[in-house]
This record gives C-alpha cells, structure tokens and sequence, in this order.
C-alpha cells in the first residue's frame, strides 16, 4: 500500500452528516434505525434481550460502516472495546451482588431477613419503597453502575415480590438518585469536561430532581396498587418523599455533588423506620396471587440473629461506601491494569459542533480490579462467609461459579448492548441523534433533556450520557442565549428518566429477578413511566429557562 495512503487512514474523522443535504433530520432519522430495531424487539415482539440486542448491533455496525464511512476495522474494534466494558465493570457488579444474595438464600438467612423486615411492616407498597428507593439509593449513591438495581430487585423477588414487579419498581425507584450516583460522579465528570462551576450544575440539578424525588415513592405505590388504595398509606409517601427531596436539596445546593443520595437516604431510612414505629396502616397490601393477612407479624428471632442475617447487606453497603471515598480509589486505583484499546485509541477524531475543535476521541480500556464497585461488593461476599451459619468457603465458591451460569444470558446481552451504545459513539450516530435537537431554537430547553434521556438510553449511564452530550448542551445553550449550566444540568436530570428503559439496565433487572428471557415484558412496564417524567423535568427546565429563571441559582 502506498505509504500516503496508509498514513490518511491512520485516523478517521466522525462525519455528522453523512447523507441528505446537510441538514440533521435524515441523519438523525437514519442513526437512529438500530434504536428503532431494538424498540421493536423489545416491545413488540417482545424477543429475548440477547436476541433483540445481537440484531441492534448488527445493524448499528452495517450503517456505521455503509453510511457514516466508519472504517470497518475501527467499527469492529469499538464494538469490541463496549462489550469489555460490558463485562467489566459491569457484569462484574452484577455477579458479585447476585452472588451475595444466593449465599444469603442458600444459608437460609434470607428467610430470616424476610421476617425481620415483616415486622417493621408487612405492606408491601411499603417494603418496595424502604428497599427500591431508599436502600437502593443508598447504594446507587455509593457504587451506581447498575449495582442498586441488582441488589435491590433479587431481595424483592427473594421477600415474594412478582419478578417483573421487582424488576420494574426497582427500575423506577432508582430514577431519584442516578443523577449524584457513585458519589457524584455524573456530575463531576460534566463539570470537568465543560468547564462550569461544579457547585452550579449541582445546585441546579439539586432544583430539579426534587421535584420527581418526592413523588417517586407515591408513583411506585400507585404503579402497584393503584391511587385509591395509595392513599392508605399516604403519611408514610409523604414522610419519604419529603426525607429524600428535602435532604437531596440541601445537600446538592449547600454541600456538593457527592453525599447527595448517601444522605438522602440514611435521612429516608431512618426517618420511615421511626415512623412505622408509631404508625401503621389499617390494611395490609399484598399482590393478589398471595394470601391477604391484617394484624401485626411475630419475630420469633433474636435481635442478634437478626442483625447476623443482614450482615452481609450490611458489610456490603459499608464495603461499596468505603470504596466508593476518594483517597480509597486513590489507593486502590494504583494497581490499575490500563490498556490503549488495539485499532481504536485516538483513531477516531470528534469534530465540530459537538467538541470546539478536533478532538481524538480516546479508548484505555482499564481493568480497575480492585477498585471496581463489583470488587466491593466481592469483598463483602468473601467477609459474609465468616458470619453466615454453617456456611463454608467451599460452599461460598461453589455458589460464586452457579451464579456465572445463572447469568451466562444476562451477560452475553449486557456485552452485546454496551457494543451497541460504543459503535453508535465511535461512529458518530449518537451526535447526528443529539444533533438534531439543537434545530429547536428557543424550545431547545424543553428538549434538553431528552437528549440526556436518549444518551442514557444508549449508554445505560448518566455519566456516559453527560461526556457524550455535555459539550453539545453548552454550545447550544450559549447559541440561544441560556444559561449554559441550566443545559447541561437538565442533561442529567432528563439521563435519569432513560436508566429504566436502557437495554442495559433491563437486562441487569431481569438477571438480578429471574426472569431472563422477558426483557421485552420489562421494557413495556417501564416505557410509560420513563416518558411521564421526562415530560417532567422538560416542562420544569422550559419553565426555568424563561419564566421560572428566579429558581437558579
């Protein structure tokens, strides 16, 4: 090959409007058929998630190389270099939570943590929102990454939840606190990337999300029994919502991006068990299939057994908060294992508009081992050994090894699905997508978040969405004449509403309830709930743009 010619395709540069005249519509309209594949598959057909994911990213790859001009090879390595980080971190996170949670079932400690927890309150509209919301958020504040999820929808199943119910509230549940998930992260990682104050973009997402967090556990109350019978429990809706959106406020306006949800939730937890202390509903809520019962449940454990048995959640959540601390990652980021990703890294060069000048597009592929979320909760696993009765290392590493079979499906669309969301990056049909909003004009508020909803959707990640979109947000706003850090905030706070309808994140919810092979069921649970509040967060970021401008800070 002429050496001329081996140097120029050396890089390749993304092209935003590959077809029609230049303008972005068709682009977008073409980007988005993989999506529109996936949507069909999931919805309609409701096909199996490695199934539905496997045909997206065939597609995806076919239009990256025969429309966006993607080299083949730079399409093939992308799609690889997603389905790594598929597998780790986040297939990593989901075997290690669902392995603690088998080891608890198989030592026949779940059977005591489902009674301790009977006896706070039998109710389950209520046992989902002390759970779904605030433990998972409690978590999701510490390690995010799908972890919350996971943990959060096997102990629903295992306390008798219908699985796709626990796959879908905890879904739901976990909408309040992605935006300030993993200490903040989402935040930070945007705030760096655009240059705008860190506090600001806190603070106002700290204005926003507020207003979904204290509706979040009525809305999980009414998606299972319905607004009547919610109503029977409408002191202890209140005493969450406003526990959680209260202290989500304070914190994020007056603290930082960081404790928002870790705060928040100790705030709720402690707060609803206080008050089931001095209040209870009339009547008991159970799901139809199971035996109506009113009157108080009998504890027939000791304190000390049941503290035993909810060790390892415990350990596991002072684990994954530990790890999640600054000067922890510091130290534990030190044996990190970096790897600049073969036909991929800083091949790709982003151009304008969505960076202000070319920008190779990087891809280090890092095997974090030991700080990783998933290496936490591990950790907490090997540690649960030692309190879990008649329980043996043995027992503990056979059960570790069941769990990868378990999940060898989970695993193979979680890979699949994070390749999809890679290739539409490295391509640039995801920017031709984001592209197309910013024609919006002065409505380009209102749809602001819906292009952190459709990055979140695509990645599975506010933080990804964030890196993705952020630098577009800010362009965009500055062109308009609003308030940059309004844009980029409302890209978080709309990417939160996409996390229970990301294949990524269904996938990680069917796994963790048992029910792969109906990701399709669990994709047309959530749909509806995730388009009503990013209707929300549209209406309130319009409003704040103009009218309710008073509201930034």
């Amino acid at each position: 090959m002429d050496p001329m010619v081996a140097q120029a395709v050396e890089t390749w540069k993304q092209v935003y409007t590959p077809i029609g005249d230049g303008g972005y519509i068709l682009p977008a309209l073409v980007a988005g058929i993989p999506l529109y594949i996936l949507f069909y598959m999931l919805a309609v057909r409701r096909a199996k998630g490695h199934f539905a994911a496997g045909v997206a990213l065939l597609a995806a790859i076919g239009i990256s190389v025969a429309m966006w001009g993607m080299p083949a090879k730079l399409a093939i390595s992308s799609t690889l270099y997603g389905a790594a980080i598929g597998i780790f971190p986040i297939c990593w996170i989901v075997i290690t939570a669902i392995w603690v949670y088998n080891m608890t079932v198989e030592s026949g400690q779940f059977e005591v943590i489902k009674t301790s927890l009977a006896c706070v309150t039998e109710d389950r509209r209520l046992q989902a929102i002390l759970i779904a919301f605030a433990f998972g958020s409690f978590i999701e504040g510490t390690a995010g990454f799908g972890t919350p999820v996971a943990i959060t929808a096997a102990m629903l199943v295992g306390l008798g939840f219908n699985p796709l119910y626990a796959a879908g509230l905890c879904l739901i549940a976990n909408t309040a606190p992605v935006a300030f998930g993993a200490l903040g992260i989402p935040i930070i990682a945007v705030a760096e990337l655009t240059k705008i104050d860190l506090m600001k973009i806190s603070a106002i997402v700290g204005r926003q999300l507020p207003f979904l967090s204290i509706i979040v556990p009525l809305w999980l109350s009414v998606t299972m029994c319905g607004f009547k019978r919610s109503m029977e429990i409408l002191p202890a809706i209140i005493v969450a919502g406003v526990c959680f959106a209260g202290s989500q406020f304070v914190v994020s306006n007056y603290v930082g991006p960081m404790l928002p949800d870790v705060i928040s939730a100790i705030v709720t937890i402690v707060g609803m068990f206080a008050f089931l202390k001095v209040w209870k509903p009339k009547t008991i809520w159970r799901f139809e299939d199971e035996p109506a019962t009113t009157g108080p449940a009998v504890c027939h454990y000791s304190s000390s057994e049941v503290l035993r048995a909810w060790m390892p959640w415990l350990v596991l959540a002072v684990a994954v908060f530990v790890w999640g601390l600054k000067d922890a990652q510091a130290i534990l980021n030190t044996v990190t294992m970096k790897l600049d990703w073969p036909a991929l890294n800083n091949l790709v060069i982003k151009t304008v508009p969505i960076v202000s000048a070319d920008k190779a597009y990087g891809a280090v592929f890092k095997f974090n081992w030991l700080s990783s979320p998933g290496s936490a909760v591990f950790v907490a696993g090997l540690l649960s050994i030692f309190v879990l009765p008649n329980y043996s290392a043995g027992k503990a590493f056979g059960c570790f090894f069941r769990t990868i079979k378990q999940l060898r499906f989970p695993i193979v669309t979680i890979a699949m699905i994070v390749g999809l969301a890679y290739i539409m990056n490295y391509s640039g049909m995801s920017s031709s997508l984001g592209l197309a909003f910013t024609l919006t004009g002065s409505w380009f508020p209102f749809f602001a978040p819906i292009i952190g909803w459709l990055g979140v959707f695509l990645t599975g990640s506010d933080t990804s969405s964030n890196l993705l979109f952020g630098s577009l947000q800010q362009t965009t706003a500055n062109q308009i004449g609003v308030d940059p850090a309004l844009c980029v905030a409302a890209n978080s706070s709309g990417g939160v509403t996409g996390k229970m309808i990301s294949p990524q994140s269904i996938s990680v919810a069917t796994a963790a309830a048992n029910m792969v092979g109906q990701e399709g069921n669990l994709f047309r649970f959530t749909l509806k709930h995730s388009i009503a509040m990013l209707l929300v967060v549209c209406v309130l970021t319009y409003l704040q743009a103009y009218t309710l401008s008073w509201m930034l800070p």
